[in-house]
């Protein structure tokens, strides 16, 4: 059972999930390709993710920014690049090598790697990266995720040097996310306009 802070933080964060998604809803698509061609060629450039060989990404969902061309990119220059699917309450991973040939429609029409029943996946501890969405991030690295706790109990399972990168729009950067004890904190966040590194 939650005690009072439990439910007070879990109650903040739902109010800021509201409100965010409302504004990234509002945002023009033209804006959100502008701003998603952006925020690739920043991730191109981040110092951490050019020196990773296996990186985690992500396919982006309506609201989310869009990496596809960072992805893309990565791919053509041969580096390994994995997306996760879900599995239960769990997150697992695959190599990807082709976005057209290798995601299917999955859980909830989320687009994730094909894969099997029972396949547990690549192992997270083998990768040197991950660039991970997010409905909010702040400056010491707070990350609001959707509300299931699936990214974070995958990031939890990375090894303790590997980079993790969030990825939003400027309009995603708040002064303070709410964090609970398992909330994983972002190395970084990238967007359309900047980088910040965390405090």
């Amino acid at each position: 059972m939650k005690g009072p802070r439990e439910v007070a933080v879990a109650a903040e964060k739902a109010v800021l999930r509201r409100r965010l998604r409302a504004a990234r809803r509002a945002l023009p698509p033209e804006a959100a390709a502008r701003a998603s061609a952006d925020a690739s060629a920043r991730l191109a450039r981040l110092p951490e993710l050019v020196a990773a060989r296996r990186v985690l990404a992500y396919a982006a969902v309506p609201g989310e920014v869009d990496v596809t061309a960072w992805v893309t990119a990565r791919l053509a220059e041969g580096g390994e690049v994995y997306l996760p699917w879900v599995d239960g309450d769990d997150l697992r991973i695959a190599r990807v090598t082709d976005l057209d040939l290798d995601l299917a429609a999955g859980w909830r029409g989320l687009r994730e790697p094909r894969h099997t029943a029972g396949d547990l996946g690549a192992d997270p501890g083998g990768l040197d990266a991950a660039v991970v969405p997010g409905v909010a991030f702040d400056s010491g690295g707070g990350r609001l995720g959707q509300g299931g706790g699936h990214l974070d109990r995958l990031l939890a399972r990375l090894r303790t040097d590997a980079a993790v990168v969030g990825v939003a729009f400027d309009l995603a950067i708040v002064p303070r996310v709410p964090v609970e004890p398992h909330d994983v904190r972002v190395d970084a966040v990238v967007s359309e306009s900047r980088v910040w590194r965390r405090d």
